[in-house]
């Protein structure tokens, strides 16, 4: 369990403290809009109004205590450089900062974000990996081009073993584990044969997963 301090309750905002509460995380959420604090009281340990810009403010949250700060403004990207900035100003441990466009990830990593996420583009990614393929049910980017896939297995590979298919010598591509009946087997061998019943979790580059699912 971590104690999180989270700074801005949009959208993004309120969908993240929603999780941290299911993963189990103490949270202070904060946020200078009265009725967005209201908002996520439910789903928070603790919720607080007030402008995280001005330092008498931020620095009495005691951000040095917290294993984790994150700076969720959207509406406002100078509201967000400066929270960024002065947070690590405070001593705190680490600060992770939305960013909306590039040159926002790139001012907020120079102003003391330890890293930065990008919703709308990696949604973006998500949506076109998923949807522009008849076989793949899920993605998750690990950057640099790579990703881990949940795939269905095109017909083609049903009933061969993975060293038949070689789909390292051919493309590149690593079959990590199978789900199956709500089961993983992350015993894999080379003599593993696919049944087509499976989903298969896939590490490898973008484009040469897309193009292997393509031909089948």
């Amino acid at each position: 369990m971590k104690q999180i301090l989270v700074i801005g309750l949009g959208r993004f905002g309120r969908h993240l403290c929603q999780k941290l509460g299911e993963l189990g995380h103490q949270i202070m959420a904060v946020d200078k809009d009265e009725e967005r604090v209201e908002a996520c009281m439910h789903v928070v340990t603790n919720a607080l109004v007030g402008d995280a810009t001005r330092q008498d403010f931020l620095q009495s949250l005691g951000v040095d205590n917290y294993d984790l700060c994150i700076v969720c403004i959207g509406d406002s990207f100078q509201d967000s450089l400066e929270t960024t900035a002065l947070l690590k100003d405070f001593g705190a441990k680490k600060v992770i900062a939305r960013a909306s466009r590039d040159v926002h990830a790139r001012f907020l990593l120079r102003n003391g974000a330890d890293e930065v996420v990008y919703p709308e583009k990696q949604v973006a990614e998500w949506t076109a990996m998923r949807y522009s393929s008849d076989f793949l049910t899920d993605y998750f980017s690990m950057g640099d081009g790579y990703a881990v896939v949940e795939v269905k297995a095109p017909g083609s590979w049903v009933g061969k073993t993975i060293a038949e298919l070689d789909l390292r010598k051919r493309a590149g591509i690593n079959i990590l584990a199978a789900k199956s009946g709500g089961r993983i087997e992350m015993a894999i061998r080379p003599d593993t044969v696919i049944t087509g019943e499976e989903r298969l979790l896939v590490l490898g580059r973008d484009a040469q997963i897309t193009r292997l699912l393509e031909k089948g």
